[in-house]
């Protein structure tokens, strides 16, 4: 493995996917030693030439010879693409390229919805994305779509349920937003957006515990019990990961209560449904 040396990665250190893949770069030799560094520990030299806005947004990978700068998937792409010439090749080419920024930006620009902290006012240099209304209702959509699609086959797999389908898993996804969204509405539409993207992000998690049952249904006969088991663990699950990032976003704890009620009202209905 080529290590690119001089050149370190700016990081947001409350990010765990930004910690863990700079981290990778560094222990596969993708970098040297000093090539990654908190965002928050810029000195008064560094951000004379670097765009200290851009880099809360979109990484930077900075050339500490010749004090440049590249952001985003060009960063990444310019250390992966020093070990494998091919793949910084590959995602130049215009339609990848294209695609690749846009992925990058909808995961950045909500990187504090899929995984929030708290907002450390101790720290004067904090790596916060901007607010992006694009990219934050581009991720809820996307996120949204992705759940509806594993609700669907993960409810038909479940036998004592009426039969799923699209259209009715995908008005239960978004009927959350709306049912949750009621109860802070008086709130800044900030905020509101805020908690949805989390709201979905929980969803979407809830979603990927369940593809494993999903995937060993089609080569099991696994027992209805093992099935509906799983779920309510999953349900558990999504409920405790709520309440943690209310308190978070210090939000009313009641969210969590209101996020169980809604659930059971959707079951009574679908139960009922074709009855």
């Amino acid at each position: 493995m080529k290590t690119l040396e001089n050149q370190t990665l700016l990081y947001d250190e409350d990010c765990p996917l930004c910690r863990m893949y700079t981290s990778g770069f560094i222990k596969t030799g993708m970098l040297d030693d000093n090539g990654k560094k908190p965002y928050c520990k810029l000195s008064k030299e560094e951000k004379n030439f670097i765009d200290v806005k851009r880099a809360s947004n979109e990484i930077a990978l900075v050339d500490n010879i010749n004090k440049t700068v590249l952001y985003g998937i060009d960063s990444l792409l310019k250390v992966v693409g020093f070990s494998f010439p091919w793949m910084e090749k590959l995602g130049n080419w215009k339609p990848i390229n294209y695609f690749l920024k846009k992925l990058y930006k909808i995961i950045s620009f909500n990187r504090k919805v899929i995984v929030p902290s708290k907002i450390r006012k101790e720290v004067k240099l904090q790596c916060i994305p901007d607010f992006n209304y694009k990219y934050r209702i581009l991720y809820i959509l996307f996120a949204s779509i992705i759940t509806t699609l594993v609700l669907y086959k993960f409810s038909n797999t479940i036998k004592i349920l009426p039969k799923s389908t699209i259209l009715r898993e995908l008005f239960l996804a978004f009927g959350q937003i709306v049912f949750q969204s009621l109860f802070i509405i008086i709130l800044h539409k900030k905020v509101i957006l805020n908690y949805i993207g989390n709201l979905i992000t929980i969803s979407l998690m809830g979603s990927l515990i369940l593809i494993p049952i999903i995937v060993l249904k089609y080569f099991f006969n696994i027992p209805e019990i093992i099935t509906l088991g799983w779920f309510g663990i999953t349900v558990l699950l999504m409920l405790i990961e709520h309440s943690r990032r209310v308190k978070i976003l210090e939000l009313p704890i009641y969210l969590s209560f209101t996020w169980v009620i809604y659930r059971i009202i959707a079951l009574i209905i679908i139960i009922n449904i074709n009855q």
